[in-house]
């Protein structure tokens, strides 16, 4: 499977301890299987940095991965109230989680006032993920430990 990670720099190598807090799973190497996710997120990347450049960067793992024993991987299987409350609470720094990798859909802008009514107590979690289920939600995988991170082969980088 290829998987993409977009940036304003080429990455050969993910380094999990570089990744940003308060970010939907928590501090790691963000990845999608969607080439067109990633090129969004390198623009935007670009844009908030000023002088920078879009890159995407592009990796091949195993397939046979996601059901190996030896990681311990959380896999969301699109919006649900255990994704919304593990996305709330990771965004929050309050869920310091052991997972090698966590699989599921992205929380990005266009979901923030959803989100942000829930964790407000405004909407309940049944409406909130109601109204999730609406948009159209790309895949996230995260890799949160170096073991996982050795997972991804380096494939390639393209600028836009």
């Amino acid at each position: 499977m290829l998987l993409y990670h977009g940036s304003t720099m080429a990455v050969r190598k993910p380094i999990v301890s570089r990744g940003r807090g308060k970010t939907d799973f928590g501090k790691g190497f963000y990845t999608t299987t969607s080439r067109e996710q990633a090129e969004k997120w390198a623009k935007i990347k670009r844009d908030r940095a000023k002088g920078t450049k879009a890159i995407v960067s592009v990796f091949e793992i195993d397939d046979a991965i996601f059901s190996n024993r030896s990681y311990k991987i959380m896999n969301f299987d699109g919006a649900t109230k255990e994704w919304l409350d593990f996305v709330v609470n990771n965004r929050n720094q309050m869920n310091i989680h052991d997972y090698d990798l966590v699989m599921g859909p992205v929380a990005d802008d266009t979901l923030y006032i959803t989100i942000s009514l829930y964790e407000n107590g405004k909407l309940d979690a049944e409406a909130a993920v109601a109204q999730l289920k609406t948009h159209l939600l790309f895949d996230q995988l995260s890799f949160h430990t170096t073991k996982a991170c050795k997972l991804l082969t380096f494939v390639e980088t393209f600028e836009l």
